[in-house]
């Protein structure tokens, strides 16, 4: 008996779209850029995210929560395997009636739904907590994009390169830091009923 390993699926997922957004392009020599582009801005979410003090708290968090996680599912897949083992070593003379079997079936679905109700937890409290730092960095982007002068904002993660001095998310990072230096302490969230699948 294996239980899905969950602690880790929400900071991966995380990492993994910061990662993507901070992954340079693979050039030749060093770029040389034209000039910025009066009234277009670069702004990167991911960058954002995952560079912020906000956004490494979140991911802190995330980990923290994920162990917690761990360590509550962790009983459940020892019991089941040591029982898994007795059984198999046992033989029929160990479950005659097949009772044993049935019952460790009954808990092996138990410990698997209790493993989904965490994972969807843990997924709904990512949710939330990157809410909170996208809340909080809208308005940093909003008065960056008016101080540039932007006409046009475009998505860092989809520019393959640009001029640096187009981008505004260090700006934003920077801002974001002093506006919203970490998350409070958070728990895992419960999903709403009528959010549940």
């Amino acid at each position: 008996m294996k239980l899905i390993a969950i602690g880790a699926f929400a900071l991966a997922t995380l990492t993994a779209g910061a990662a993507a957004a901070q992954t340079p392009a693979q050039t030749p020599a060093p770029l040389t850029h034209g000039p910025a582009i009066t009234g277009v801005c670069i702004y990167s979410p991911q960058a954002l995210l995952q560079n912020s003090t906000a956004g490494q708290s979140l991911a802190a968090g995330l980990q923290r929560l994920g162990e917690e996680v761990r360590g509550e599912l962790a009983p459940y897949g020892a019991s089941l395997e040591s029982e898994a083992t007795a059984l198999q070593q046992g033989g029929q003379a160990a479950d005659p009636d097949g009772s044993r079997a049935r019952a460790w079936q009954t808990r092996l679905q138990e410990a698997q739904q209790l493993e989904q109700t965490r994972a969807n937890e843990l997924r709904y409290t990512e949710r939330l907590q990157t809410q909170t730092i996208v809340s909080a960095a809208r308005p940093v982007v909003a008065a960056l994009y008016q101080e540039r002068g932007c006409s046009l904002l475009l998505d860092g993660s989809s520019i393959l390169a640009g001029n640096p001095a187009m981008d505004i998310t260090p700006a934003a990072i920077q801002r974001l830091n002093q506006a919203l230096p970490a998350l409070p302490t958070f728990q895992r969230s419960a999903v709403p009923a009528e959010l549940q699948q």
